[in-house]
């Protein structure tokens, strides 16, 4: 069983966050499907990563390719294809049936956003009932801190 941890961003962006988690994901050598719900969103993350940083290169496609299966880290709406052991949901996505049990779960969602709050909430309590060790963190001091832990 997985782990689910929970982002809660006060400072920084979903993609500043993404570029943090990203390149470690690919270390372990982990495939990453990043989950949204708005099209223009997951477009302008893809084409920041083509961009940033400028001293490298992360992988990564669009979902809709011919090489969906084989993209180290896919973006997208649908279900992943490249069979991830990390999903990162941003902008409000839920995980689909399966995916708790990848390594890694990470919600991603704004702090300044009354309606992307509440939603983390009920996915952590619905997560909860799963058996799933979650973790909260948070940025408010500056730097992102591990602020609650419930084993599974």
């Amino acid at each position: 069983m997985g782990q689910a941890m929970f982002y809660h961003l006060t400072r920084s962006g979903v993609f500043d966050t993404l570029q943090t988690l990203l390149p470690r994901a690919l270390a372990q050598g982990w495939r990453v499907m990043v989950r949204g719900t708005d099209r223009a969103a997951l477009e302008r993350i893809d084409g920041r990563l083509w961009q940033e940083p400028e001293e490298g290169f992360l992988p990564h496609g669009l979902e809709g390719g011919p090489h969906d299966a084989m993209q180290p880290v896919l973006i997208g709406l649908g279900p992943a294809a490249n069979a991830p052991q990390a999903v990162a949901l941003i902008d409000g996505a839920d995980p689909l049936p399966g995916e708790e049990a990848a390594e890694r779960l990470w919600v991603i969602f704004d702090g300044n956003d009354d309606a992307a709050v509440m939603h983390a909430r009920a996915l952590w309590s619905r997560l909860a009932t799963g058996g799933l060790t979650l973790q909260y963190w948070s940025e408010e001091s500056g730097r992102w801190q591990m602020k609650t832990e419930r084993k599974g």
